[in-house]
């Protein structure tokens, strides 16, 4: 047994002279990382596309991505003997007639769901924190690319089984296609291999599916995590903690043996929905026929709100308009609507640091109310979202509550204006209360509920202090900065300012995004406030030993 190890160890030392693997583990794997729940996020994630990765290679190897017709006779009795593609009689078999195929497919489309979930809310975790900011710009561009990925492959997995539920999807897609300007017949017939349905959209969207994008999305993650390594990872304001150091755990043991913990539980959470609750039933929408739609047709959660843009989007449309029919109620809300809300979404760090004119290092998170304008465009942009998801399943809403379905749709065009914009002001005005109770708490203390009374009569409020971690919490990463004001028209010299109209522009936004913050407490202040309190106290006592007595009256212990 010794010579065997002492084997082992040789051969390990010889791979080591060549490949510098201790040097390399002693450096990464002692690694401090902070440790807080909303991490995490970002591990289901992680840990939904490895599920999603396991389970689409089982289902890859019975899978058959043709569109080639065939009779179906499998287990399923009520569609023995219908004509369907090939790819759904695959899909069939999994379901019924491959052992745990439907276990695997189940488990598989709830991981994409938990994937999409995750990631997103990994990003308004990041976005609400601030994040993304310098030195993380590009990683949230690269989260943000993932994201888009994410759609368009969540798209192409619910596709590829070919029922009549995903077909009525692609058709619409096959429409978005289509209503692009000039170009759009021509990319129709690239992408369906001629006019739909075609006979190879479903073979090309299956190595779409298994190869390109998946392929893409292992490339993001990992260089997603090499930039966590290399930026060291952000932490949250407290006792200790500074932009120049990071206060937590090392990555081996305690991180590994987490992550490798969640990873289980996470599976099994994800391993429980597939057993237990039935997802995507293709067995009961049969086959896709062209001539067939499905009611109450709604595509998965991440991409209703495109749905609900369309469904919401009045009948814009240009007859023979330079030869071309220029259909806006479909170009618009599924093309234009998308692509800028995804750009703006991509380069938003870059916006708001031009903003603000805030260039430092950041590896201290903020609070979000710390943020308020920030904060609230996140609001604002959720609620948009959240409006036409509503939309997207009008129809639902319409026959669960005997709702009327135009009532439906003109509150969401209404409402896609009028709601994000109150939103975002009620948020603002939120945070702006909240930064003004943490300067109370900071100058004067919490109210401990307790009112006293004075040997004179006088009612007194207690405060207590808080605590020094939480003065470190409130504290710690805010920084007021300046507004930016515009630069005079000329200099001295009687030289016009380059670019004025843009920093004019620049600096009206500033004033929008620093208006009505709560400035900082200095020291001075903090000073002043600790030192009057202690003199209050003292005074107290005096009065009270003035008086003869130990202790005041306590008439009340709860805080009204």
């Amino acid at each position: 047994m010794s010579v065997i190890v002492n084997e082992a160890g040789k051969a390990i030392s010889r791979a080591d002279e060549r490949a510098p693997i201790s040097s390399l583990a002693k450096s990464n794997l002692r690694k401090i990382f902070p440790d807080h729940w909303s991490f995490m996020l970002g591990e289901i994630a992680l840990y939904s596309f490895l599920i999603l990765l396991l389970t689409g290679v089982y289902l890859t190897v019975f899978f058959k991505p043709s569109m080639t017709e065939v009779v179906y006779h499998g287990s399923y009795a009520p569609l023995e003997g219908v004509p369907m593609s090939e790819a759904y009689s695959s899909a069939l078999n999994i379901s019924f007639d491959i052992r745990g195929g439907l276990l695997i497919r189940q488990i598989h489309h709830w991981a994409a769901l938990f994937f999409m979930a995750a990631m997103m809310v990994h990003m308004f975790r990041i976005f609400f924190t601030g994040a993304f900011r310098k030195p993380r710009e590009f990683n949230w561009v690269i989260g943000g690319s993932m994201i888009i990925i994410g759609l368009l492959e969540g798209f192409a997995g619910y596709s590829l089984p070919d029922d009549l539920l995903s077909g009525v999807g692609v058709r619409i897609v096959a429409g978005i296609i289509e209503s692009i300007p000039v170009v759009g017949t021509y990319l129709l017939f690239f992408i369906f291999g001629g006019q739909y349905p075609g006979n190879d959209f479903i073979p090309r969207l299956y190595s779409f599916h298994i190869l390109l994008v998946p392929g893409i999305l292992l490339a993001l993650v990992g260089l997603h995590l090499v930039l966590i390594f290399y930026h060291k990872h952000t932490q949250y304001p407290g006792p200790g903690r500074t932009n120049g150091n990071v206060v937590g755990y090392p990555l081996f043991p305690v991180y590994t043996a987490k992550a490798g913990g969640f990873f289980f539980v996470v599976f099994g959470i994800t391993a429980l929905m597939g057993g237990l609750v039935t997802i995507n039933p293709i067995w009961a929408y049969g086959p896709y026929v062209p001539d067939q739609v499905t009611a109450g047709s709604q595509p998965d959660w991440y991409i209703g709100f495109v749905d609900g843009a369309l469904r919401a989007f009045p009948s814009w449309e240009w007859a023979d308009f330079l030869g071309h029919t220029w259909s806006w109620n479909i170009f618009l809300p599924c093309v234009v609507m998308p692509g800028v809300l995804l750009m703006l979404l991509l380069a938003y760090p870059f916006l708001e640091a031009w903003i603000t004119g805030d260039h430092r290092e950041h590896h201290l998170l903020d609070r979000p109310r710390n943020a308020p304008t920030r904060t609230a465009i996140g609001v604002m942009a959720i609620t948009f979202w959240g409006v036409l998801v509503i939309n997207g399943a009008n129809d639902i809403i319409a026959q669960a509550f005997d709702i009327s379905f135009n009532s439906i749709t003109w509150f969401t065009r209404i409402g896609v204006f009028i709601l994000p914009p109150l939103a975002f002001l009620a948020t603002r005005r939120f945070c702006l209360g909240l930064q003004r109770r943490d300067r109370e708490l900071l100058l004067h203390g919490r109210e401990s509920g307790q009112i006293l009374r004075l040997p004179h009569g006088e009612y007194i409020e207690i405060h207590t202090p808080i605590s020094e971690d939480d003065k470190a919490k409130i504290l710690g990463g805010k920084v007021d900065m300046p507004v930016l004001e515009a630069p005079p028209a000329t200099d001295a010299n009687g030289v016009a300012t380059p670019g004025l109209k843009a920093k004019k522009r620049r600096a009206r936004f500033s004033r929008i995004w620093f208006d009505d913050n709560v400035a900082r407490p200095t020291e001075a202040e903090l000073e002043e406030a600790a030192h009057h309190g202690h003199e209050e106290h003292d005074h107290e006592v005096a009065e009270l030993a003035a008086a003869g007595k130990d202790a005041p009256s306590v008439l009340g212990t709860e805080g009204h």
